[in-house]
């Protein structure tokens, strides 16, 4: 659960909810494919991106076609600090971060890319994704192979020629092992779907998905 999802009264973000169910006009912000893709590797492949809460990022990305499954955790750190509690210290160094396990025959490391600029978070914003604040809430990729570090690098570069968000692009490539979050943050999504934090951040996000890579979207 979010460090600001405790900060905030229940109450108060239930009243967010009920005034404003769709969580807001939330859309795709329209990015170009990557120009420069890699050979297409053989066997499910691993991809780990950090963008906010991780809970989002999972409710994005297993409704993607292709995708196997989703798991959420803390990248960036060591194995003796990968727990919620300490995580949430701002101190550790970690990220909330999603492992995807995905098939390249259906969905590319690229159009994950895509989908994760274009949809599942904000990377103009710094240290923070919506209500969320610190470096654990940071935008950053994690490759797990030169080639995953070249077409992300390639297409940050791609993205900020084209001006497409008309702010910079903070994204991080950074380096460091993954470890799944405590039991309790798994599925989040499907288990809580009436949330008022879900309602209010993660659901338009889903939508957004939809709408805007209908042939992606499952």
């Amino acid at each position: 659960m979010p460090k600001s999802l405790f900060a905030i009264a229940g109450a108060g973000l239930l009243a967010a909810a009920a005034l404003n169910p769709a969580g807001g006009a939330e859309r795709a912000v329209p990015v170009p494919a990557p120009a420069f893709t890699m050979a297409k590797p053989h066997g499910l492949q691993t991809a780990v991106l950090a963008g906010g809460c991780f809970w989002g990022m999972e409710a994005v990305f297993e409704h993607v076609k292709g995708v196997k499954s989703v798991t959420n955790g803390y990248a960036g750190g060591k194995a003796s600090t990968a727990s919620y509690a300490k995580v949430g210290t701002e101190k550790t160094g970690h990220a909330e971060a999603v492992k995807i396990t995905y098939d390249p025959g259906v969905v590319s490391y690229g159009t994950l890319l895509r989908i994760y600029f274009s949809v599942a978070h904000d990377p103009t914003q710094l240290n923070r994704q919506g209500p969320d604040r610190g470096p654990s809430y940071r935008s950053a990729i994690f490759p797990q192979n030169n080639a995953q570090k070249m077409v992300a690098a390639r297409y940050i570069e791609q993205l900020r020629k084209a001006g497409t968000f008309g702010k910079p692009i903070v994204t991080r490539l950074e380096g460091g092992r993954f470890y799944p979050a405590e039991r309790y943050h798994q599925d989040y999504y499907r288990k809580h779907p009436n949330s008022a934090y879900i309602v209010r951040w993660d659901k338009p996000k889903v939508a957004a998905l939809k709408a805007a890579y209908p042939t992606l979207s499952r």
